[in-house]
């Protein structure tokens, strides 16, 4: 660490890093509910609501390894600066806005730029204090990831009720000012061992799940034996293939295959994807039917969430103390069968006219099972990582669960459409349940899946070492975090 660095306060490196962050993963749930106000006033379809999700998701899936590359060879202050401005001025395109399409593509630059925010921000504030404040300060950042995720669906909400849907982007935009100045003074500068970017793997990977979630959105509108679906099913298929295939003898490849021979790393990314692609797809659903079958308005439906988004402020923390205790396998397969059990649960329950207190027990039950996953599934990934496969491991690990988002909201979504399902309180309910039990199938996969992990009790170790141990040259490990 630099002398100038030094003398820059550690709590100003701690907000620098993690204003950005914030606004990033904040702004993915925000949009989730504000979705039925952006459906009246765009005239915009089911199909495109998914868009306006899996735009932001896709393009940050695609490059978050990317971003990481681009932050060692050119500067990670540098690329996070960018990724500030980009992010911002996908946020101003996003609120002019005047039909889907243009908040579709909004939300894919929104995506590219949290892509180059999500990955750098922890690399950079553990490169900006001492050794000794890291783990607190690594700490707050956490923190401050679930509170984004925890409080979007009710800062969405009220912005909402009390302005427009446009509004929820314009207020990234003195975020974004406010970041661009004070992360250039408060962060260095650092880079990291320069290696040749895989183009041609960020290509196949990121076309091949493009063209898997562009099947499965439009499935239902052009039939699932048409040639327009079956062949945009086939060619993602052959991309991906081709994405393994060329990962095995690429030079300096997007995704090192041989992270898979660890039975912990490949068990906590089964799990993070089937995570991923059963509770958010269902949220997509249930969002929804707060406000157009129960009348919800943007910002009730943001305070009906609440037991189930905040509960993961409270317990993961818990959880995180357990896991050297217990270990990752047993919390991970106990929070995945909650949340298996919650979406049954409420599927079982759903009305049209339930009374919101039958919601509440299902929504804890919920929230506690995410936080019983999010802590050890970070520490699951890095438990038998030698240190210089952090950064590719955890990043892997935010890639797949980015994916299993976009292909939750698609798959959840065409059960939905396939079973008549309509954006009216007449027509919703019937629908959305096959939807939601989908969603907890997917968890109940993740939850078996987690068998496999590894069992003992001090998996939290070599998480906890990583981060400790990194010199301030180099950065942390990117740790992945909560987006929707």
């Amino acid at each position: 660490m630099s002398s100038s660095a030094r003398r820059i306060p550690v709590w100003l490196a701690v907000v620098a890093a993690s204003l950005p962050m914030f606004m990033s993963t904040l702004d993915n749930l925000v949009v989730t509910n504000a979705l039925p106000a952006m459906r009246a006033d765009l005239g915009a379809s089911i199909e495109q609501l998914q868009w306006f999700v899996n735009a932001f998701t896709l393009a940050f899936a695609s490059f978050i390894l990317v971003a990481a590359a681009l932050g060692d060879r050119l500067g990670r202050r540098t690329v996070f600066l960018v990724g500030i401005a980009v992010f911002t001025g996908g946020s101003i395109l996003a609120a002019l806005s005047t039909t889907p399409e243009m908040v579709i593509v909004s939300r894919a630059i929104q995506g590219l730029g949290a892509a180059g925010v999500m990955p750098l921000s922890l690399t950079l504030l553990a490169g900006s204090v001492p050794t000794r404040l890291r783990p607190a300060m690594i700490g707050i950042w956490g923190g401050v990831a679930g509170l984004g995720v925890a409080l979007g669906p009710l800062i969405g909400g009220a912005v909402v009720e009390g302005w427009n849907w446009q509004a929820i982007f314009w207020i990234n935009v003195p975020v974004g000012v406010i970041a661009l100045p004070l992360a250039l003074v408060a962060l260095p500068n650092s880079r990291g061992a320069r290696v040749g970017i895989d183009v041609l793997g960020v290509l196949l990977a990121g076309l091949g799940v493009l063209a898997v979630v562009y099947g499965i959105v439009r499935g239902n509108d052009a039939g699932w034996d048409s040639f327009e679906i079956v062949g945009s099913l086939t060619v993602g298929a052959l991309l991906l293939v081709g994405f393994v295939l060329w990962e095995l003898r690429a030079p300096a490849p997007l995704l090192p295959m041989r992270l898979f021979r660890d039975r912990s790393f490949t068990a906590a990314n089964v799990v993070g994807f089937a995570f991923s692609f059963g509770m958010f797809g269902s949220v997509f659903i249930l969002i929804q039917f707060l406000q157009v079958v129960q009348g919800a308005s943007p910002l009730q439906a943001g305070l009906q969430t609440m037991p189930w988004t905040l509960a993961p402020m409270f317990i993961a923390p818990l959880a995180g103390l357990l896991a050297p205790r217990v270990g990752t396998r047993a919390l991970m397969v106990t929070g995945l069968t909650m949340q298996t059990a919650a979406l049954v649960w409420m599927a079982l329950v759903m009305s049209r006219d339930v009374a919101y207190l039958e919601l509440v027990p299902p929504f804890l039950l919920a929230g506690i099972g995410m936080a019983l996953v999010f802590a050890p599934m970070s520490t699951a990934v890095l438990a038998h990582m030698p240190e210089v496969d952090h950064a590719k491991a955890t990043g892997t690990n935010s890639t797949l669960r980015e994916v299993g988002t976009a292909l939750g909201v698609a798959a959840l979504t065409a059960v939905f459409l396939g079973a008549h399902g309509q954006l009216t309180p007449t027509g919703y309910v019937e629908a959305a349940v096959p939807a939601i039990l989908t969603g907890a199938a997917a968890l109940g996969l993740g939850a078996i899946a987690a068998l496999f992990l590894p069992a003992g009790r001090g998996t939290a170790v070599a998480h906890d070492a990583g981060l400790d141990e990194v010199d301030a040259e180099s950065g942390p490990v990117d740790e992945p975090v909560a987006v929707g």
